[in-house]
């Protein structure tokens, strides 16, 4: 299975670009086959400068790089395989002699319209509501009148020359039966007067030449599906398979936007998601296992994914469901793994950080409650500075812990804290010892703890109380409790 996936150098990756790739990829893998990347230039007016690099960089990051054509090895661009060159700059003799041969097999046409003649015809085929097509009035020219212009250098281009009175079917792997009327098709331009081919010719000869087996792209080239089939079958050429997938929608069921939301790979990547979370998200949009399971590494994927089970519908971008897979794949990481990644993060932001020989434990208690790395130094924040309490922290009507009551709190606190050795200082005597507080003082748990950890943290939102005061010790614990006090005079 050779499958490619053949972006423009217009700009960043949009991350309907990557679901694709990503698609490309897992149908590759699973067949233990081969993964291609091709870059598609011919519309030079639109390239733009570093747009190759960030789409390598892009896929790099998300683990799905390509296993041949255009790849980056140590930061450079570079291109590897048999099937060569890869950009599709590169190979304009090709299309050219492909083109002739069209043209001599009478399957194409030179067309001399100027962009003039043609926008008055489509002006007027507008205002007769009519299908915006091209007249054909240059495939009526006589051979002599043909050979005329091109003795005289008009300009001009090439088009196909569709059979109108053909019936074009195909079976799409996710959409089946595909039927189109040949009089319905327009004579699609395949070469330009500048010698560039369209993306119609140009795709159809590459994917032959570079024995791809697979086609997987958006439903937006569904209309132009019929000019493929008929070109491969012209130029006497077994076609691919064609799958084409749904669009990404907006939450209005309008087409993905960086109005609404951000499309570019790469702008995900810089907010902190991690890749394995990014790829997981993107294979659910449009493909349903079949079961509850919405947990899926790369390897799940390769091993589960299946045409069968994706949907013809457009699938709906709901950020919030990325972020939540954000927390989820952020709990997957082994703990050393992640102390080590938000190490230097916190280090930069609290030198103390840097001799902290428990910084691991420190890591343990706040994995389960961060989704981005970069949240790490707000929330450790108090174990390297001494935090700033207020009495509106302290009093919380939820925890029904009134002003009035944060005395007897406080003096509960520091009988609790005094009867416990340095020894003794763990997370489990301290809530033990903090729960038979409790039944004693005719207090309820929360209403014990929420002033602890406020008073430990001067965060609204922080690992558990006990498990903040085991880790900075009873001397720190109790000079913070005398801190706090005195908020409430």
């Amino acid at each position: 299975m050779r499958t490619r996936f053949p972006p423009s150098p217009t700009g960043f990756l949009h991350v309907g670009a990557l679901r694709t790739a990503l698609y490309n990829y897992l149908l590759a893998k699973q067949a233990k086959g081969t993964f291609l990347l091709r870059i598609e230039d011919t519309d030079q007016e639109r390239s733009v400068e570093g747009a190759v690099e960030n789409i390598l960089r892009s896929l790099d990051a998300a683990g799905i790089p390509p296993d041949e054509g255009v790849v980056l090895r140590d930061g450079r661009v570079t291109q590897e395989g048999q099937k060569g060159p890869y950009f599709q700059s590169e190979r304009l003799p090709l299309y050219r002699r492909y083109a002739d041969t069209l043209l001599e097999k009478g399957h194409a046409y030179r067309c001399f319209c100027t962009h003039e003649r043609l926008d008055e015809m489509r002006k007027a085929q507008e205002a007769r509501k009519q299908a915006p097509m091209y007249d054909r009035q240059c495939l009526r020219l006589s051979s002599d009148d043909v050979a005329t212009k091109l003795k005289d250098g008009v300009h001009h281009v090439i088009r196909m020359n569709v059979p109108h009175e053909r019936i074009i079917r195909f079976e799409d792997d996710i959409r089946g039966t595909l039927t189109f009327q040949g009089h319905a098709v327009d004579d699609q331009v395949l070469l330009k007067s500048d010698g560039f081919p369209t993306y119609h010719l140009a795709h159809v000869v590459d994917d032959h030449l570079m024995d791809i087996d697979l086609v997987l792209r958006g439903e937006e080239w569904l209309s132009s599906l019929p000019k493929h089939l008929l070109l491969f079958e012209f130029l006497e050429w077994k076609p691919p398979r064609y799958v084409h997938v749904s669009l990404l929608l907006n939450r209005d069921k309008t087409k993905l936007s960086k109005r609404q939301n951000s499309v570019a790979v790469e702008e995900y990547f810089a907010k902190g998601f991690l890749p394995e979370a990014l790829l997981n998200f993107l294979a659910l949009l449009g493909w349903n296992p079949g079961t509850t399971q919405e947990i899926f590494s790369l390897d799940d994927l390769i091993e589960q994914f299946s045409l069968e089970r994706v949907q013809k519908s457009g699938a709906i971008f709901d950020l919030e469901k990325l972020t939540w897979l954000q927390g989820q794949w952020m709990r997957r990481i082994p703990l050393l793994a992640f102390a080590a990644r938000i190490r230097k993060i916190v280090e930069d932001k609290f030198s103390k950080a840097k001799t902290d020989d428990r910084f691991e434990e420190k890591a343990e208690l706040i994995q389960e409650r961060i989704t981005f790395f970069h949240e790490t130094p707000a929330m450790l924040s108090f174990f390297y500075e001494e935090p700033r309490v207020t009495l509106e922290l302290l009093a919380n009507e939820k925890q029904k812990v009134t002003r009035e009551l944060l005395p007897k709190i406080f003096e509960t606190l520091e009988t609790i804290c005094k009867s416990i050795s340095e020894k003794e200082w763990t997370n489990d005597i301290l809530l033990a010892r903090a729960r038979e507080a409790t039944e004693k003082e005719g207090l309820k748990l929360g209403q014990l703890l929420w002033p602890l950890r406020a008073s430990l943290t001067g965060l609204p939102y922080s690992p558990g109380a006990t498990e903040v005061a085991a880790l900075l010790g009873k001397k720190e614990t109790m000079e913070r409790l005398r801190n706090a006090k005195t908020t409430i005079g």
